[in-house]
């Protein structure tokens, strides 16, 4: 009986919790597809209810700032963003766990500060830089930008993850004469599924939601991200359409939703594994 009381007093407070972070989308949505005259007095107000889908069409057909280009050039983004700095996380992170050298701890307490840097006190160093390069208005800047501002937290987190994984099987496997980089990609990546799902979640979206790092190094109009096309869709010369800035809004945020959705399981065993084993 004692157990049940703790268990209601949690999903009580958890879906309160819940509750609290839902009703602000609840209000962007209900700005999405109705009319502005019904919600100006609250978007609670049911009388009169007349939905539309209006707004999510001018948003994702916008005739200077088209949502769906937004949303494709993302894609370009986000894709390599979240794959290059797995790739090399996850061989950094092995490396880490499994492997001793000179100066190892140093370097990688040097990798962990890194994670406390903020982005606006790069902003102009960056920015000089990747002018320099000839990195202004293209893709491999940026994408080479969010791989590099990724790297620490996935060393971070797959050498820990790593540190958790039996090494029986990794000795076995080298007695029987496979090379590290082998056992690596055959054997250890494998059974790291979980923790890939979670990097890929996480990395994904927030390559996704970046909206600062594409201002800095994104201007040209066809080349604008999703996030940088959401306020000039909305935002005209006397006034603000909040009907097609939300919808625009619920479009953007759409696609890390789905992404996690579909990875949710692996997401959740990757996050909690290492802490539990650890």
């Amino acid at each position: 009986m004692k157990i049940r009381k703790t268990t209601i007093i949690v999903h009580i407070i958890a879906w309160s919790v819940a509750l609290i972070w839902i009703l602000p989308f609840l209000g962007v949505f209900m700005a999405s597809i109705r009319p502005v005259r019904e919600i100006i007095y609250g978007w609670w107000n049911f009388d009169p209810f007349n939905p539309t889908l209006k707004n999510f069409i001018e948003a994702w057909n916008h005739s200077m700032f088209p949502l769906w280009r937004g949303v494709l050039n993302s894609f370009i983004v986000a894709i390599p963003s979240t794959i290059i700095p797995l790739f090399l996380g996850a061989l950094a992170g092995y490396g880490f766990a499994r492997f001793s050298f000179p100066i190892k701890n140093y370097i990688f307490l040097t990798i962990v500060l890194l994670m406390a840097m903020p982005q606006q006190s790069v902003a102009i160093p960056l920015y000089m830089m990747m002018n320099s390069l000839g990195l202004i208005d293209n893709y491999i800047g940026l994408i080479t930008v969010h791989s590099a501002w990724g790297l620490p937290w996935i060393i971070l987190f797959m050498r820990n993850f790593f540190s958790t994984l039996p090494v029986e099987v990794e000795e076995a496997a080298r007695v029987d004469g496979a090379s590290s980089f082998k056992i690596f990609y055959k054997i250890v990546l494998p059974m790291a599924l979980p923790a890939l799902a979670s990097v890929v979640v996480l990395q994904f979206m927030w390559v996704w939601s970046d909206f600062f790092l594409a201002l800095i190094l994104i201007y040209d109009p066809d080349l604008l991200l999703a996030t940088q096309r959401v306020p000039r869709i909305a935002f005209g010369a006397f006034h603000v359409d909040w009907g097609i800035l939300s919808a625009g809004s619920i479009i953007v945020m759409a696609v890390p939703i789905i992404v996690f959705a579909l990875l949710q399981k692996y997401y959740i065993r990757g996050m909690i594994g290492w802490t539990v084993k650890g």
